[in-house]
Formats: C-alpha cells, sequence, structure tokens
C-alpha cells in the first residue's frame, strides 16, 4: 500500500497493490476510485483535500505511511 499527498494539486492517492488499472470511476464529487481487470479497488485519489478537513496535516499522513 502507498499513501501519496500532493500539496499542489490539493490531492491524496492511496494505492492498494500494483495490479494494472483498467477503469476509474468518480463516486462522489472528487473522490475517484481506481478499478483493476477483477473490478477490485487498487486506488483511491481524494481531490481537494484542505477543504475536506483544514485541520489536517498532510506531512504526519506522509510520514505514518511510509
Amino acid at each position: 500500500m502507498k499513501l501519496k499527498v500532493d500539496e499542489q494539486a490539493d490531492a491524496l492517492y492511496l494505492r492498494l497493490d500494483d495490479s494494472e488499472i483498467v477503469e476509474s470511476e468518480e463516486v462522489s464529487p472528487g473522490v475517484v476510485l481506481d478499478f483493476n481487470a477483477e473490478n477490485q479497488v487498487v486506488g483511491v485519489e481524494i481531490l481537494n483535500l484542505s477543504k475536506r478537513s483544514a485541520k489536517m496535516n498532510t506531512r504526519e499522513l506522509q510520514f505514518l505511511a511510509a
């Protein structure tokens, strides 16, 4: 599992495994799920991160995921 926070893009991406992404779907405004060939969720992207949680420390998220 990998977690990437892009402060410039104001986005968080959680990659659950390394399988190939064959489809993506926005399931809620600013929340995109990536699916593999078996229709399993393999990635989650959350956009506009700072607007969702003003008190979130993105540097701490990166540290905890490492």
